[in-house]
């Protein structure tokens, strides 16, 4: 498949899973009673409103272009704890509704790429687009898994940080604020040393499994 064709496969899929994932956040904050984002246009499924130039668009470019990992992000729906009565719970379904949604998609990826299979609409296009659908789904279900399981590490300004900080208090709590500048580092060195190379293989082994 040329490049043009994967670039396409990759990114509807990266596109609508960082969208829906965001959107998912803005959804349940609405619901605790925080309306920032609502107000501010975000709660859509257009991605054009949740786009980041750098993390949407060029770095999963410039990945596909190197054959490497591919990942990006969107832009952060706002969120003010400050609107939730319990702020603790509340940024804990917060934290938690990205990722779930990216399961959810992952699922919803599968099903579609079953019900294609199955119902033989293949023979009523080409191989070349019966070719672009199926990587499509492949990375559909890959990607949102990925973010899935990337966002719940439990490292601050990842979903699953913020997971963690929801459920801590006092010192600890604190601690987690003062480390959360500084999380994003310790993510890319993970990344760099490989240490995250066997969640990469079990999201492989996943994605196979569901497809």
């Amino acid at each position: 498949m040329d490049l043009l064709f994967q670039v396409i496969a990759i990114a509807i899929p990266v596109i609508y899973a960082i969208t829906v994932h965001e959107v998912a956040h803005g959804l349940i904050a609405k619901g605790f009673g925080d309306l920032t984002a609502s107000r501010q246009g975000r709660l859509t499924l257009n991605p054009i409103a949740h786009i980041d130039l750098v993390g949407t668009v060029i770095l999963p470019a410039v990945l596909v272009y190197l054959g490497g990992l591919v990942f990006g992000w969107a832009k952060p729906v706002p969120v003010n704890p400050y609107n939730f009565q319990n702020r603790n719970r509340a940024m804990f379904f917060v934290a938690l509704a990205g990722p779930v949604s990216n399961l959810i998609m992952a699922i919803i990826w599968s099903i579609v790429f079953m019900l294609y299979s199955s119902l033989s609409i293949q023979s009523l296009v080409t191989e070349r687009l019966t070719e672009l659908f199926a990587m499509m789904c492949w990375y559909g279900v890959f990607i949102n898994l990925l973010l899935m399981f990337f966002n719940l590490l439990p490292i601050p300004p990842l979903d699953g940080g913020r997971v963690l900080r929801s459920v801590l208090s006092g010192k600890n709590g604190v601690l987690i604020d003062q480390f959360e500048p500084y999380g994003i580092f310790l993510v890319i060195g993970l990344l760099f040393f490989g240490i995250l190379d066997p969640l990469f293989s079990l999201v492989q082994s996943l994605t196979r499994f569901m497809l």
